[in-house]
């Protein structure tokens, strides 16, 4: 375990007794949250990115562990477990390396290598291999001639020899290490666009792949995820190509022939049959894996900062609002939410075609607001969205109440909730059409506790969600989710059930025994009644406490994020400032003269101190941003309305590897692509940009045929004084020159050259320059440089400079030609995995 601790703390640069502690806390039950939260000594203050690394990784070197342990006892049954063996594979520390020490030795069913060793032909590989008089191969291969063995000739039997080296070659550990080192740095993705699939108007979203390649180690992510998704759905042929020429020659120099032996003629094509048959297939697909498991890792990090912004946005707060979901033929449904956000009142209308009934639109309108205190209006971005804003927005002005807020809310994965479990339990009287207007209305209020009751999947907020691995892709949101609830706090009175699990410690049982709990006895008036539900226990209550609030409970220290296991600090800081909790909580003035040092005892150190003391300034304190209102431009509702170089108000829907997408309210988001997002050099477009975030756009481009539409932020913004294309330190790569607003018509004629900026050159003054000689330029002698004048320079003093060491002179190698890892000891194969492994696992 020592070892598992040295190796993580290695690889992940972290402390090791901070990685050792998270172990420890990990393997006691302890949930990532609190640990972060609660337990910052043991851990030294890392944060929960680093403690969820320090799980994944341990859960990787366990997974590792238990598979050495099978296969050493497989390998010890068959009676072939060496020391040397055993030791290679007790220090084997890659997945991929300890499966190709497993190799030789996994049962398999019956190959080609198999029947040659049954009819008795390895002896004969070996004495063709150890050869050292030259002697001919097919007069060694006589003797095993067996006509009941199906041998008849010394060709079959060589043939069969081979069949055992090829098989040998393919289980060599060294050599699948350093074949799969090879695939993947040299190794080159080419994709083709099927001949009966051209045509197709489907085929016409992989375009840019018909004829593409580009090398495996280099390939962004959204490019490889699309190359597997043309290839899945049939329309892409995609190919990992390699030298194989050169890999199958160094293949023979790795083969242990005597230099001698007369086999060595024959070592070209039994490699080249190991390489083709053998090899090439499963390395191709391995490495293929590999590339394609880092990309799901890049895609899936997209998705999980997507949802962390889109999670935590800001809120409206309890305003009781009027929820819209916009319909054209079925008509617009209305749900009033009071503050709470519980369903009050619900109604339909239908301001648009083909009913247009805008009399009675309004007078319904008219009654809602009437007869409830609505503060908000929040209408769903689906169809009709645009037109109905319009026509509330029309009717507000009319009716004097343009004081009231009306927002546009996305409506991505109302519709999931609206056909779920959870919408049918808490409305089951409604049909999914008033759930749907519900959940915008509450997405308005509360973003983060309407969000969790959708499958993060269905939120639309990442790239290529569906071909990345699915299993993957939940636990790393649900991950997400977790975080951002806890980081917030959850009202224990009021949360529904679905928002409970995702507390530290709950889960979706104890959510609902809360909920019931809270139904049969009322409100909770202190943390501790927690433990009167059925199957709360102590531990469920240590993790989760801290996260839970209680407003207007009988202890104020149970609405903020302070532990109950720290309220014994509270209460000795009320004693050293001499003043109770209530006069204490919001005190800067106390609690800023309040030196941390003194309060820390053997339990609670500095930093648990500080956070109570920061948690007492502003219990109950909410991370998010505060809440603000955008609005499109009116008159600009569908992507025909669009015209370039118009200047719009958006908001972030979603960011990606290769830009971002915003919401411009024409039904149809547009991409800003990574090039347009800044005059600077942006690596990453989540460095820019966020989820939710407002800004400004310029229209490009609007194709409506193909549904694009091209947006610009840096068009809006001043560039930069000097800037040539890129931000100082940009990689060279990535600087471009600006472009000339007159096109090429302003490019200078060759030769000419531009004129001065400030003005004509001033005359040299006299002698600041000697005259050229006059006459015509002495000629310079033949197979030589400009000569000096003798005399211009003196010679140099013998001894000077020692005299330059012979170099020995090294033929010149190509890229294709160079030298192979030599396949030697098994350190070689450890480094080897290293370097394939590097990255992201």
């Amino acid at each position: 375990m020592d070892q598992v601790l040295d190796l993580m703390a290695k690889e992940l640069k972290l402390p090791r007794a901070g990685v050792a502690a998270i172990v420890a806390l990990l393997e006691e039950g302890n949930t990532v949250p609190f640990i972060a939260r609660y337990r910052k000594e043991a851990t030294g203050s890392l944060d929960e990115v680093a403690i969820r690394a320090v799980e994944d990784r341990h859960a990787y070197y366990k997974d590792l562990l238990d598979r050495r342990k099978t296969v050493l006892k497989s390998i010890d049954e068959q009676g072939k477990l060496t020391p040397e063996l055993r030791t290679k594979i007790e220090t084997t520390w890659v997945k991929a390396e300890l499966e190709d020490l497993y190799l030789p030795y996994k049962p398999k069913k019956r190959t080609k290598a198999t029947v040659a060793r049954e009819r008795g032909l390895e002896p004969l590989l070996d004495s063709l291999l150890a050869d050292e008089s030259g002697a001919d191969p097919f007069v060694i291969a006589e003797p095993f001639i067996k006509d009941e063995d199906g041998l008849r000739s010394p060709s079959e039997c060589m043939e069969g020899a081979g069949h055992i080296l090829a098989e040998r070659l393919s289980e060599d550990a060294v050599l699948r290490a350093w074949l799969r080192l090879e695939f993947h740095e040299h190794g080159v993705l080419k994709s083709e666009v099927r001949e009966e699939r051209k045509a197709d108007q489907a085929a016409l979203r992989f375009k840019p792949y018909f004829d593409f390649s580009e090398p495996i180690r280099k390939i962004p992510s959204h490019r490889l995820l699309a190359l597997r998704r043309g290839e899945k759905e049939e329309i892409l042929t995609v190919k990992l190509l390699v030298e194989r020429e050169n890999l199958v020659s160094q293949l023979v120099s790795k083969v242990p022939a005597n230099p001698g032996s007369g086999y060595r003629r024959f070592l070209n094509e039994v490699a080249g049959d190991a390489f083709d048959r053998l090899l090439a297939p499963t390395i191709e697909s391995e490495v293929r894996y590999e590339a394609k498991k880092k990309a799901d890792a890049e895609a899936i990090k997209v998705f999980q900062t997507n949802l962390d912004h889109l999670l935590l946005a800001p809120p409206a707060g309890q305003r009781c609002t009027l929820g819209v979901d916009p319909g054209i033929r079925t008509g617009c449904k209305l749900v009033v939410i009071n503050r709470l956000g519980q369903l009050v009142q619900n109604e339909v209308i239908y301001p648009l075609e083909p009913k247009r009934d805008l009399d009675g639109s309004r007078a319904i309108l008219e009654k809602l607001c009437a007869g409830n205190p609505i503060e908000a209006i929040a209408i769903g971005n689906g169809t009709g969205g645009r037109e109905v804003e319009a026509f509330i927005r029309e009717w507000l002005k009319e009716t004097n109440r343009t004081g009231l807020i009306c927002v546009s809310v996305s409506e991505a994965g109302a519709s999931v909730y609206s056909a779920s479990d959870i919408a049918r339990e808490e409305f089951p009287e409604h049909d999914v059409t008033v759930r749907g207007a519900v959940s915008i209305a509450r997405r308005f209020q509360d973003p983060l506790a309407e969000l969790v009751k959708v499958d993060p999947k269905s939120i639309g907020v990442g790239q290529y969600q569906h071909d990345v691995n699915q299993t993957a892709l939940k636990k790393g949101l649900d991950d997400v989710v977790e975080s951002c609830v806890n980081r917030v706090g959850v009202d224990l009175n009021s949360a529904s059930y679905k928002l409970l699990a995702y507390v530290a410690g709950i889960g979706e049982g104890l959510a609902k025994n809360i909920v019931t709990h809270r139904f049969e006895h009322g409100a909770f008036k202190r943390r501790e009644q927690l433990l009167e539900i059925s199957r709360f226990g102590a531990k469920a209550f240590q993790q989760a406490a801290g996260f839970l609030r209680i407003h207007d409970g009988e202890d104020p220290l149970d609405a903020s994020a302070v532990h109950p296991e720290s309220y014994p600090v509270v209460q000795r800081i009320c004693q050293l400032a001499g003043k109770t909790v209530p006069e204490l909580i919001g005190n800067d003035a106390v609690l800023d003269a309040l030196d941390p040092k003194l309060l820390v005892d053997e339990k609670f150190g500095v930093e648990t101190v500080k956070d109570i003391l920061a948690e007492l300034k502003k219990p109950g304190r909410d991370p998010r941003h505060q809440f603000e209102i955008v609005q499109f431009r009116e008159g600009v509702n569908k992507p025909s309305d669009l015209e370039v170089g118009m200047e719009l108000q958006g908001i972030v829907t979603n960011v990606t590897d290769f830009g971002a997408f915003v919401d411009v309210g024409v039904h149809q988001d547009g991409l800003v692509h990574l090039s347009e997002i800044a005059h600077r050099y942006v690596k990453n477009p989540a460095d820019a940009l966020s989820v939710g975030q407002a800004v400004k756009v310029k229209v490009l481009a609007v194709d409506l045929q193909a549904k694009r539409i091209a947006l610009s932020i840096k068009a809006l913004l001043a560039a930069p004084q000097g800037a040539i294309g890129g931000a100082a330190g940009a990689p060279p790569q990535h600087r471009r020159r600006p472009n000339r607003p007159e096109g090429n018509a302003a490019r200078p004629q060759a030769g000419a050259r531009p004129p001065r900026i400030d003005g004509p050159r001033p005359p040299r003054a006299e002698g600041a320059r000697p005259p050229r000689p006059q006459g015509p330029r002495p000629s310079r002698p033949e197979g030589a440089g400009a000569l000096r004048p003798e005399g211009t320079r003196p010679p140099r003093p013998e001894g000077a400079r020692p005299p330059r060491p012979e170099r020995e002179a090294r033929p010149m190698q190509s890229p294709a030609k160079r030298e192979p890892v030599a396949p030697a000891t098994n350190s070689s194969l450890s480094d080897l995995m290293a370097k394939f492994n590097k990255g992201p696992r």
